[in-house]
């Protein structure tokens, strides 16, 4: 994607630096954060200066090969298992990150290089499988489509493309007309600050709804399709996502309106049976207790928008169960969501 004429990848390492889009900052402020070591990567990942599956799949992977980089003499192993254990403790749902730290540290036991490389290539097939998403996902527009989304599973969420908007950039450069609503997202707000900045930035037509609007457009007949990204799919289709996914897909299913997901093949984990046995991450309360915003005379701040003295629960994800899904869009195609066509698009 470019910004202000440059094109920028969301994520990407150089030397023993990981440079990444502090996402905290957005929209209002772009900037680029830097991490020179595994332990500031890992704070850069819990604190989502990098959030989404597939950059947080690549952030693990730079991590632990920045491990591998900076692990003692002395004590290397005990280093390197150390730096594994942080990292994976990060951010406990998201699939890709456990597959890019399980990939780097087995490379890293020939050499600190191999898993550099290793970590470099978990990028570049990221961006290569979030662009034939695109590429098969953008055969289910018309001339004309009306796309409802959740959170953000764009650019910003990937290495580059994206997977629930990567479909839409492809279907917007081959002149379709695409019209997009976007949820908020709360509490962090993903889709009104990051997924409606992308669309923006792409001169794609869109809205910014209310969380709870969605149901009030499907039921007026003005959305064509959802189509959401995920963080961990399950062997039986299954599907962990951000907060209020569930919902988006049940009113879907009410108003037999058509229900994607879209992931790489590096979101599936067959060893887990079904969503009951995904963790899900429970956040801070002061992300729903507190929101960061600009005022009108441009002045950025953090305000409290709840009542004194209230407690709030803050689950990051939910998970939709597998019949409310019509079907998830991989770099391989489009499959049903079951065990069987799981399994086989798995080991192709």
């Amino acid at each position: 994607m470019k910004v202000d004429g440059q094109e920028y990848r969301t994520i990407w390492m150089e030397g023993t630096t990981v440079f990444m889009i502090e996402q905290n900052l957005l929209p209002f402020e772009f900037k680029i954060h830097e991490s020179s070591s595994y332990f500031e990567t890992c704070f850069a990942i819990t604190t989502m200066t990098v959030r989404g599956a597939g950059a947080l799949g690549a952030a693990a992977g730079f991590a632990m090969a920045q491990a591998f980089m900076h692990a003692p003499v002395n004590g290397y192993w005990d280093f390197i298992v150390q730096a594994r254990e942080e990292i994976e403790d990060t951010r406990p749902t998201a699939r890709n990150l456990f597959y890019a730290v399980d990939r780097v540290f087995k490379a890293g036991k020939n050499s600190a290089e191999n898993a550099v490389k290793e970590a470099q290539l978990i990028a570049e097939e990221d961006a290569r499988d979030s662009r034939m998403i695109g590429k098969f996902g953008a055969e289910l527009f018309g001339d004309e489509t009306r796309v409802l989304t959740h959170c953000n599973a764009g650019w910003l969420a990937f290495v580059n493309y994206g997977t629930a908007l990567s479909p839409i950039y492809y279907a917007n450069k081959e002149g379709k007309k695409i019209f997009v609503y976007v949820d908020e997202t709360r509490p962090r707000n993903q889709g009104a600050k990051l997924t409606a900045w992308e669309l923006k930035n792409e001169k794609i037509e869109h809205v910014i709804i209310p969380d709870n609007a969605a149901a009030h457009f499907m039921s007026q007949k003005k959305v064509d399709m959802v189509i959401v990204g995920a963080d961990r799919i399950a062997s039986n289709g299954d599907v962990a996502n951000k907060i209020g996914t569930l919902e988006k897909a049940i009113i879907a299913k009410e108003y037999d309106i058509p229900f994607y997901v879209a992931a790489p093949t590096s979101t599936f984990d067959l060893e887990c049976k079904s969503g009951q046995n995904i963790k899900i991450e429970n956040r801070s309360e002061e992300e729903v207790l507190f929101q960061t915003g600009m005022d009108a005379n441009g002045n950025v701040s953090r305000i409290r928008v709840a009542a004194m003295g209230s407690p709030a629960e803050n689950p990051a994800f939910d998970v939709t169960p597998a019949k409310y899904i019509t079907g998830i869009i991989t770099e391989k195609g489009i499959i049903k969501p079951c065990v069987q066509s799981i399994k086989k698009v798995c080991k192709s």
